[in-house]
């Protein structure tokens, strides 16, 4: 297929991971950011192509994997009340919560509802005017324009039994967290390009220099990945740490400049706790007072306690690149995706389920 194939080819790769192993004089790790880019990796056995100094650990880059237990308890109560629809996209459903998932509430009779877009979730607001409908509008910056956009679509409506449950999570303060955190191994970073592709890269700036760590805006192709790695190895050994962007293709450095304005106009940065990793300050949006109305969480006065994640789920450690998911002793027998301990082993996007996948043994 014609701008898939070509980077996908065998022999391609091959060059490349010659090429990598030449210029590589030491050990070096790289943390992948997104979670299709591990999917990636593992899949087609990038990590087993590269020399062994070289290992690649898995980042927090799956909004599913990070969105916390509270929060998916909240969905669930709210899916549970019969004037609700609530709207999802399909891999929130068997996330699990304190109790129980998603999944579980629409069996019982719950109204839940996989959409593929919010405007989807918008337009049965508007087909069900005496139901309030809910999405959970999960995240990084890449989903952000749409969610954003579905609520100043429905203010300029008059849609008033639309609401949102607000999950966004934001890449540059976690690479923050991870590069300050005690336990980091990262010596560079290969970004994520979907989020680049909305947001540019300037942000990575100040951090590859105040932590001279290179990044390297990747696609999420086989040959993406190896000329990434390549990038980022070859600013290693030249002792550079600069951000640039391998995904030309389809990345500015200064992003999509409209799209940025519409989540401007309606989201504001806060702070957001992060699933198995805690609370990153101004790590999330969260709507401005003026779509406050919108908000699900303060239409509905959803009361939170406290939660404990379960101990024995490692994936904290996994998402901050200090294990790997078959280094955890639960992984394919007391975890697995139909019984899971943790949201990385059921996500589309998460590192446990695609070494159960395609690494299971």
């Amino acid at each position: 297929m014609k701008y898939v194939d070509e980077y996908r080819d065998g022999e391609a790769a091959e060059k490349y991971a010659r090429a990598i192993a030449q210029i590589t004089t030491r050990p070096w790790t790289i943390m992948e950011i997104c979670g299709g880019q591990t999917h990636s990796i593992v899949k087609y056995g990038i990590d087993e192509l590269l020399p062994r100094e070289i290992t690649l650990v898995h980042g927090p880059g799956c909004p599913v994997c990070v969105t916390p237990v509270e929060l998916i308890d909240k969905a669930v109560e709210l899916a549970a009340r019969p004037e609700v629809i609530f709207c999802s996209f399909g891999d929130m459903l068997r996330v699990p919560g304190t109790h129980k998932d998603l999944l579980s509430v629409k069996a019982a009779g719950g109204d839940v509802r996989i959409v593929y877009s919010p405007l989807d979730a918008l337009n049965l607001a508007r087909l069900n005017p005496t139901r309030q409908v809910v999405f959970f509008a999960v995240g990084f910056e890449t989903t952000a324009p749409a969610n954003a956009m579905s609520v100043y679509q429905a203010k300029v409506q008059g849609i008033d039994n639309y609401s949102i449950l607000v999950s966004h999570v934001l890449v540059p303060p976690a690479m923050d967290a991870i590069l300050s955190s005690p336990l980091n191994q990262v010596q560079g970073f290969l970004a994520a390009g979907h989020v680049c592709t909305v947001m540019g890269y300037t942000e990575y700036e100040p951090l590859a220099a105040r932590f001279h760590v290179p990044m390297v805006v990747t696609g999420f192709e086989p040959l993406d990945i190896l000329q990434g790695v390549y990038m980022c190895i070859k600013q290693l050994e030249e002792g550079r740490a600069e951000v640039e962007n391998q995904y030309s293709r389809v990345v500015q450095r200064a992003g999509n400049l409209p799209a940025q304005k519409t989540i401007a106009e309606i989201f504001e940065v806060c702070d957001r706790k992060w699933r198995g990793i805690g609370e990153i300050p101004m790590s999330g949006w969260g709507l401005r007072e003026k779509y406050a109305s919108y908000d699900a969480e303060k239409r509905f006065d959803i009361a939170s306690g406290p939660v404990e994640e379960p101990k024995e789920c490692i994936s904290g450690l996994i998402m901050q690149g200090v294990k790997k998911p078959d280094q955890c002793p639960a992984f394919g027998a007391r975890c697995t995706p139909e019984r899971p301990l943790g949201a990385p082993m059921v996500s589309s996007e998460g590192a446990c389920a695609a070494y159960y996948r395609y690494r299971r043994r």
